[in-house]
């Protein structure tokens, strides 16, 4: 695994997702080492080749996973500043 390609700056996550999460029994640490290492998760790969140009260019980074039980899909966001990053259910973007 390689280290982190950018900062996350403050971390916050909506409440159903920490639900998700919990309920799936999931460290949110595990999907913020995933983001931060670009591993493609979810996403297509337009959006992989997105993140790549996101990443040289300085733009929002945007990563997608499913949660263990299946369940839920969460979105891993940081902004385009590395001010912040949100994880929050698909179905709240």
């Amino acid at each position: 695994m390689s280290g982190p390609l950018f900062p996350l700056g403050h971390v916050v996550a909506t409440p159903a997702a920490l639900n998700a999460l919990q309920s799936a029994g999931d460290d949110v640490t595990a999907y913020l080492i995933k983001h931060l290492t670009l591993d493609p998760g979810d996403l297509c790969k337009e959006d992989v080749d997105e993140n790549k140009l996101s990443l040289r260019e300085g733009f929002r980074i945007l990563s997608a996973f499913t949660t263990s039980d299946g369940k839920a899909e969460l979105y891993v966001i940081t902004e385009a500043d590395r001010s912040s990053t949100a994880i929050i259910l698909r179905s709240e973007y």
